[in-house]
């Protein structure tokens, strides 16, 4: 996993798959199951924990500036939805790991980027 954010009502990730393997649902479904197992929550008709949406969006990244919009936009997200005023401030991405491998300065998402300010991937 090379980038996530986790927030009160939905999770953003950026995975590099292993060659030849793009199977995204069973990852997803591990993930949530594991996620929501020691929930005490009820169960709908299909025996599903209703945390979770049932679907999910892939997108395979095309090239190096798609890579980085998407880095920004899923380190950008608690600041867009109002939760932090600065992406450090959020404990639950990988924010902090980015600024230690060099990816980004302490400062950054002070602004919003503006590659990202016509994505919505909500």
């Amino acid at each position: 996993m090379e980038a996530f954010v986790i927030l009160p009502d939905h999770i953003h990730c950026m995975w590099r798959m292993p060659f030849l393997d793009s199977d995204y649902s069973i990852r997803w479904r591990l993930i949530k199951s594991h996620f929501s197992g020691g929930f005490n929550h009820p169960v709908n008709k299909r025996g599903e924990k209703d945390i979770w949406q049932r679907r999910f969006w892939e997108h395979l990244l095309r090239d190096d500036a798609d890579w980085r919009r998407h880095m920004d936009y899923i380190h950008y997200n608690p600041v867009k939805h109002g939760y932090v005023e600065n992406p450090g401030d959020w404990p639950h991405s990988s924010f902090r790991q980015a600024i230690k491998d060099g990816l980004y300065a302490l400062d950054w998402g002070a602004e919003e980027p503006g590659g990202i300010s016509r994505m919505d991937l909500e």
